[in-house]
């Protein structure tokens, strides 16, 4: 009888995250994110995607957002 057990690598290839672009970190956070902020009324949040991109919010007092953006990449 044959050892149907996968492997580790068999089990873990198909788990792997896709890797994110800057651009599209970017463009997310200063569509979709600023108008969750807009919409809820929020004055400060912070995200994190796990792998690295992350983004501080502040709503100002003349309504406009500071947004500072940061990333990791592995070359």
């Amino acid at each position: 009888m044959a050892d149907l057990r996968q492997t580790i690598e068999e089990m873990t290839e198909s788990t792997e995250k896709v890797k994110k672009d800057r651009k599209n970190w970017v463009s997310f956070v200063e569509s979709d994110v600023i108008n969750f902020l807009m919409l809820n009324e929020i004055d400060k949040m912070s995200i994190d995607d796990g792998q690295g991109n992350k983004a501080k919010l502040t709503r100002r007092k003349d309504g406009s957002v500071y947004v500072e953006c940061t990333s990791s990449n592995v070359l």
